[in-house]
């Protein structure tokens, strides 16, 4: 019989890359067959959608090259099924792949479901594919309405690029808080001055109850026009963990104990925006900026339990929300670990650098960990932030 122990890792998007090169670049030529699954052999740049919706070109970044030499395999297709007893995961509906450790990374897609009329009428920035179809429509326009559903940091930048790209368009923000909502006084100040001058209007205080052929239906039924409706708030993950069987929180996100690993199956590792991950301020909350280490953690310990050793607790503190307004603006928000603002931010063309610099920092940081995997293993722990009561000592 083989002994080769078969680590499949599932979502190839910031958290999946950083766990697969890491782990591939970690067992070198050891007993460990590491296989990539994901739907699409182009890497999503999340952080770059807004672009893309406003027909901006950006980097075409294939997976299997970046892995062609870290022995790797990658595998295109859907997951659509994982038993969890078996240890198989099936798909595209015709191909059973076999794991002796999973890594489940399939992440999260906007919530189209909880609103009436969301999934016919409005959309998303889920992938490449979605950006490109409302850069098309925007386009054709010509003039007119776009309402912008979410008053989150991704509704901001899209907001924000589509009014500077398409200045014949009236762009309008809907959302429950305001913009900028969990900033300190001056950046906020500087991301609303910034949306006014583009020409965003912001509506916030309210929400959607409808999305409508020709518009939206707001809380007290009143109704805004729009020519194409862009929604951005909130997001639901794969119900294909709880249909596993792996213990999920309210959300459908797999409940993870101190290391990653599944409460209920300790030889599934949970990553990324499909994890509850727990730290002393709460569950982490799904950015690229905590998605990447979770990818390289998963990886260390799994490496380290091949060896015969326990994986260590994972720890994670945020530290910035850079936020872009536009090619020529933007604000960069310092936070304490518990991503609760600190008193620092920085605004115009400083934090444009900046904020394009974090944008393109994870493919150069992937194909750096392929040959120097220690080199993706720093981020902030988040001191007493992030230690869970019952590690005090």
């Amino acid at each position: 019989m083989s002994t080769t122990h078969r680590v499949l890792i599932l979502g190839a998007g910031y958290a999946g890359l950083a766990a697969a090169t890491q782990l591939a670049a970690r067992t070198g030529k050891a007993d460990v067959q590491v296989t990539l699954v994901n739907a699409q052999e182009r890497f999503t740049e999340r952080l770059r959608l807004h672009l893309t919706a406003t027909g901006q070109r950006v980097a075409e970044l294939d997976i299997p090259t970046l892995l062609a030499k870290t022995g790797a395999h990658f595998v295109r297709g859907w997951v659509t099924a994982v038993d969890a007893h078996a240890k198989t995961v099936r798909i595209d509906d015709n191909r059973v792949l076999r794991y002796d450790t999973l890594v489940y990374g399939l992440g999260s897609v906007t919530d189209t479901a909880a609103v009436p009329g969301v999934e016919e009428h409005a959309y998303t920035l889920d992938g490449v594919g979605d950006a490109t179809t409302l850069a098309d429509r925007l386009a054709r326009l010509g003039g007119g309405t776009v309402v912008v559903v979410g008053s989150g940091l991704t509704g901001v930048e899209a907001s924000a690029e589509i009014a500077e790209q398409h200045p014949e368009l009236d762009v309008v923000l809907v959302g429950r808080q305001d913009p900028g909502a969990t900033m300190t006084a001056k950046a906020r100040s500087h991301l609303r001055a910034a949306l006014a001058r583009l020409g965003v209007r912001v509506i916030s205080g309210t929400a959607v109850t409808k999305v409508l052929p020709d518009g939206v239906e707001l809380v007290g039924a009143q109704t805004l026009a729009a020519d194409v409706v862009l929604w951005t708030a909130g997001t639901r993950v794969s119900p294909l963990a709880a249909a596993a069987g792996l213990t999920v929180d309210e959300r459908g996100r797999v409940v993870t104990d101190p290391t990653l690993r599944s409460v209920s199956h300790p030889d599934v590792y949970a990553i990324g925006d499909a994890a509850a991950v727990r730290q002393g301020y709460g569950v982490l909350h799904g950015t690229c900026q905590s998605g990447m280490p979770t990818g390289v953690h998963a990886a260390v310990s799994i490496a380290r339990t091949l060896r015969g050793k326990q994986p260590r607790q994972f720890r994670f503190g945020y530290y910035h929300t850079p936020v872009s307004l536009g090619r020529n603006d933007a604000v960069v928000q310092f936070t304490h670990p518990d991503d609760s603002p600190r008193r620092g931010c920085l605004t115009g063309r400083p934090a444009v650098w900046y904020k394009e610099t974090v944008s393109a920092s994870p493919w150069p940081t992937y194909r750096r960990m392929t040959t120097m995997p220690s080199s993706g293993a720093f981020w902030p722990r988040g001191g007493r932030f992030t230690r869970l009561r019952d590690d005090a000592r």
